[in-house]
């Protein structure tokens, strides 16, 4: 690839001229930041699962990317990868972000991984795999990164399917370890609780007191 810096449309044409139809769709989202208004630019490709390590050669050739984070989210029918990616990264005003987007049915829950391109991205791999379900094929360390191992097999905490969290392991945590003859706190309307804190706060000034405790608490 050229040494300059390629516009984000250039980008764009390198992807639909290399992959094709691995290609689902773009789109190119402008911002303007600062008292000079300096353009900020995002790339979201959205690709065939088959497209995603072509397409991460793609992104290497342009300009050595810097992987952020690989996020995950359970859409329904299908669990979303996005990769989210920056190139000309460290340059003032010209990095731009670039995330590909794969989307795997629920029934097929496998990606390769791209820690042989990306080694760092491992981390992220496995975080997916034990929060989604998703396979990653190939992943060099497919150890648990944040649940325990006595965690269930087949629970995945960021799915919003029969294999999320179930009700039985939630726990209401403002309750745990509170003394049972302790009474509830009481819920006082909004509108009313707005009254009492200008209230609270204008004899303050006022007088010069320090709120109590129990105020300073309401104020929060």
């Amino acid at each position: 690839m050229s040494g300059r810096r390629m516009t984000p449309d250039e980008v764009v044409a390198v992807f639909a001229r290399e992959l094709g139809g691995g290609v689902r769709g773009t789109r190119i989202a402008e911002r303007r930041e600062g008292a000079k208004k300096h353009p900020s630019y995002t790339i979201w490709i959205d690709l065939d699962r088959e497209a995603l390590k072509p397409a991460i050669r793609t992104l290497i050739d342009i300009h050595f990317p810097h992987l952020s984070v690989i996020s995950g989210t359970d859409i329904g029918t299908a669990v979303e990868l996005n990769y989210h990616f920056s190139i000309y990264y460290g340059t003032k005003g010209g990095e731009y972000m670039v995330t590909l987007t794969v989307a795997l049915p629920k029934d097929d829950l496998r990606v390769p991984t791209i820690a042989d391109l990306i080694p760092g991205a491992v981390f992220s791999e496995r975080e997916k795999q034990e929060m989604l379900g998703v396979e990653v094929v190939g992943i060099p360390d497919g150890r648990r990164l944040f649940l325990p191992e006595e965690f269930p097999e087949g629970v995945y905490p960021w799915r919003k399917d029969g294999t999320g969290i179930p009700d039985a392991m939630v726990k209401d945590l403002w309750a745990v370890g509170r003394p049972a003859n302790r009474p509830a706190r009481p819920v006082v309307a909004r509108e009313v609780q707005g009254e009492v804190q200008a209230a609270e706060k204008e004899e303050a000034k006022v007088t010069g007191r320090a709120p109590s405790t129990e105020e300073a608490e309401r104020h929060e």
